[in-house]
């Protein structure tokens, strides 16, 4: 999640004009996406801190949660506002936000706050001073939150709520069985098995073993439902070619070295993977960055998304550069720029079954692909919906809450302006939604 300082070279495969996809609205599950792509990436010579994102005609913003609610880290140090979620089910559900805050190095550590949806209350759910770089967090299943560290053999930890009182914790819990890496991206499937990834340079950084190493794709399979003491832990191995092709999950292995332990098995190893995000039987991967070539080190493309189908174990590209979505050339304000494709991060899923895509760069963009795909795997259509204006920040933690289908949540994190983080809401002007049934 950490934004990379340098601007990666620009790829040699472009697309011609600014945004090529201005089709039909995404038409999955039933349900039909009406908004029209925006033209091109934010300026930011036009960023506003009252209203930081460049939107679709029809659509407005606002403040969720400020630094002012709470300000968790003062003397002008920023909250890093990161992922979300909400309590998906049980009691009250839908109305509390729980957000990572992604500090690194801050003597009181990492922490998780919960904001009140309905009243904006806002406070610290858990915090440690051990914690370093709290980043992924998800709702599960069986009613608790799960976090984790974005730092070496970092720990994921499992939140169990006071029953009275969603906005307390009652206790933390180390999950070591589940892997210890350099944890982002978590995502839980209906039979309780647990997605996790390794955020880690695998293809170019490589580790003890050699090159390449690490940056790999897991799945915990918990002995019992709801259980995260014990169980197996599998990485992900694809026989072809970058890392496409046909899938298997290896192992077990140990969980407590899992980068060496999945490369070792033979897990194939990504440039930097940072989220996933299960949808109907596929698990969508983010792969920050593209390979490197031989001698120059350079990037060959800028990024992608993999898809795994969970039945078939088919891995795919869904979404790469000069392919399905346009090269990103310069920045906005750029001689010869073009709005494009680079460095995606966090993954979240629309009430209609698309896949919604931020980019952790400046300009921050924000794309919607459907899930509908060609003869190879790849999105059939991927629109520019939304970017970031503000000239030093990234957009992070995109997520629609289960019980709210016309809101997208999204943080700003390491903000220009002075205690600048924040949960944005985006939202549909008037009383108009978002998605509609189509039957």
């Amino acid at each position: 999640m950490l934004r990379k300082k340098v601007i990666a070279a620009v790829s040699t495969v472009a697309i011609a004009g600014s945004i090529a996809f201005t089709g039909n609205a995404l038409a999955d599950k039933g349900y039909n996406f009406s908004f029209k792509p925006i033209d091109s990436s934010a300026n930011s010579n036009d960023w506003n801190a009252t209203a930081p994102w460049k939107l679709p005609y029809g659509f407005t913003q606002r403040l969720v949660s400020g630094e002012s609610a709470l300000n968790i880290y003062d003397a002008s140090r920023d909250d890093w506002n990161d992922m979300n979620t909400v309590n998906e089910t049980g009691k009250d559900a839908g109305r509390y936000m729980y957000r990572t805050h992604e500090v690194r190095g801050e003597p009181e550590g990492g922490a998780v706050s919960v904001v009140d949806l309905k009243t904006g209350n806002t406070k610290v759910l858990a915090q440690d001073p051990t914690w370093n770089a709290v980043d992924g967090i998800r709702w599960t299943p069986w009613g608790t939150v799960l976090i984790a560290e974005e730092v070496e053999g970092g720990r994921l930890f499992e939140i169990k709520l006071n029953s009275n009182d969603l906005m307390k914790a009652d206790e933390v819990i180390d999950r070591p069985a589940v892997g210890r890496l350099a944890h982002e991206g978590i995502d839980v499937d209906s039979g309780g098995n647990v997605y996790v990834v390794d955020e880690h340079r695998g293809e170019s950084q490589g580790c003890s073993l050699g090159t390449p190493c690490g940056g790999g794709v897991y799945k915990f399979v918990p002995d019992t439902f709801g259980d995260l003491s014990s169980g197996k832990l599998y990485a992900l191995k694809v026989n072809g070619l970058d890392g496409v092709g046909q899938g298997s999950w290896v192992g077990p292995i140990d969980p407590f070295n899992a980068r060496e332990s999945g490369t070792s098995a033979g897990g194939t190893s990504y440039q930097r993977p940072e989220d996933v995000e299960i949808i109907d039987d596929t698990l969508y991967v983010a792969v920050t960055e593209g390979p490197r070539a031989q001698g120059t080190g350079k990037e060959v493309y800028e990024a992608r998304v993999i898809a795994v189908n969970l039945k078939t174990m088919a891995v795919t590209n869904f979404i790469k550069p000069g392919v399905n979505v346009p090269v990103e050339i310069g920045r906005p304000g750029d001689a010869n720029h073009q709005s494009g494709w680079d460095s995606v991060d966090n993954l979240a899923e629309a009430p209609d079954g698309s896949l919604v895509i931020i980019e952790d760069n400046v300009p921050s963009d924000i794309w919607f692909a459907s899930t509908k795909t060609n003869e190879f795997g790849a999105s059939k259509q991927v629109e520019l919906f939304a970017s970031l204006t503000d000239p030093e920040a990234e957009g992070t933690g995109i997520y629609f809450s289960p019980l709210d289908p016309r809101t997208l949540y999204v943080n700003i994190q390491h903000s220009a302006a002075p205690d600048g983080d924040g949960t944005w809401a985006i939202t549909r002007a008037g009383h108009g939604h978002w998605f509609h049934d189509n039957h």
